[in-house]
């Protein structure tokens, strides 16, 4: 059993720090399990910021080159946090020089890169994880445990939104999350991983999709030259209409223009025994309701998750309320918990690739106007 991990950080931009953060938590969260973790060497193509990796974060080294990183021998994980388009390299050499992968969502720029991705890592028989750090929290690990366990019954509608407010100005620069050559996409690829992923996780995978999509902003200032400006070929707002394989009905919302929101991930089950709903923004609790209840006292409850997350987890004590970094230290420590006892993680880059082709079968919808079977 393998009792110390050395990571390297590719990408110190703000997911970067988050997921140094957590790294840096999980000694003192679990009590110093599952392993000593050693900060060993962060790369960035911008030489301050991966500096900065050094000055502010402690890690060992820096690095401009990701290939430098890659092929130390004194680094058994490799955390990748740059932007879509530049993961399919990274990851892969990564994989061919051995080390364990955690990888922001989504895993690659499109399905293709995806698939080429896990067939390496399928090869390579290491472990690997992408970023779906909602499914780490309390309240959603709850609404698991409850499916499972038959409250909700069988499942007729799931319903997700996700939605944020950030591109409502239209002299928001027309910044990397904008261009379709460096993203892959819009809100779908920004956004759609998350409520897709939980939509998974907690339901199940699309049979059958339509959708239709917006850009309401065709133009942005250049980042460099506000005078000037430039295309965007990026949508701003996704609805999609799904049938699922198990008989649902799902719809899934994305919008980056949705005034008044700042991080309203949300969704609601409804099945034939029960009912559940959540809002990231009440992030400490869990809607649910009981048709098996007797009529008189039928209601939604409120169960109340706040921290409780399960043994080694020590800090903060459960009664404490959630905060949104939290999930990614949870979400790091089964990473590396997976590493430590030979687990493969969940979820890992096969069901990355179940979401890519999810995805890209939303935008076929979208460009032939019809419904695409998945």
């Amino acid at each position: 059993m393998q009792n110390e991990i050395r990571v390297g950080m590719i990408g110190y931009g703000q997911m970067g720090r988050i997921h140094t953060y957590a790294y840096r938590s999980i000694p003192l969260y679990y009590d110093g399990h599952p392993c000593r973790i050693i900060l060993k060497s962060v790369c960035d193509a911008n030489e301050a910021l991966a500096k900065k990796g050094v000055e502010q974060a402690g890690y060992e080294s820096w690095t401009t080159d990701y290939r430098e990183l890659v092929e130390r021998h004194d680094i058994d994980v490799v955390n990748v946090c740059t932007p879509n388009r530049q993961h399919k390299d990274a990851v892969i050499a990564a994989l061919k020089n051995g080390k364990h992968v955690y990888c922001e969502k989504p895993l690659a720029f499109n399905e293709a890169e995806a698939q080429e991705i896990f067939a390496v890592a399928e090869q390579t028989g290491l472990k690997h994880q992408i970023t779906a750090e909602y499914r780490f929290i309390p309240a959603i690990m709850k609404a698991k445990e409850l499916i499972e366990s038959g409250f909700v019954g069988r499942v007729f509608h799931f319903r997700g939104f996700y939605l944020h407010s950030g591109y409502i100005d239209p002299k928001r620069p027309c910044e990397w999350r904008l261009q379709k050559e460096v993203i892959g996409g819009g809100v779908l690829v920004d956004l759609g991983p998350h409520i897709l992923d939980i939509m998974h996780h907690l339901v199940g995978e699309a049979e059958e999709v339509s959708a239709t999509m917006e850009t309401f902003f065709r133009e942005r200032p250049l980042p460099e030259d506000p005078s000037k400006m430039r295309k965007v070929e990026v949508e701003d707002a996704m609805t999609a209409v799904m049938k699922l394989k198990n008989g649902a009905l799902g719809i899934a919302e994305m919008s980056r223009v949705a005034t008044g929101a700042e991080d309203e991930m949300r969704f609601e089950i409804h099945g034939q025994n029960g009912a559940l709903a959540f809002n990231l923004m009440q992030p400490n609790e869990l809607l649910a309701f009981d048709a098996r209840e007797a009529k008189g006292v039928q209601g939604f409850k409120r169960i109340s998750t706040v921290q409780k997350y399960p043994p080694p987890a020590v800090m903060p004590a459960p009664k404490f309320t959630m905060g949104w970094v939290r999930s990614h230290i949870a979400a790091i420590y089964h990473f590396l918990d997976c590493v430590v006892h030979d687990r493969m993680p969940s979820p890992n880059f096969s069901d990355a690739v179940k979401i890519h082709h999810l995805m890209e079968s939303l935008y076929a919808s979208v460009e032939t106007k019809r419904w695409v079977r998945v």
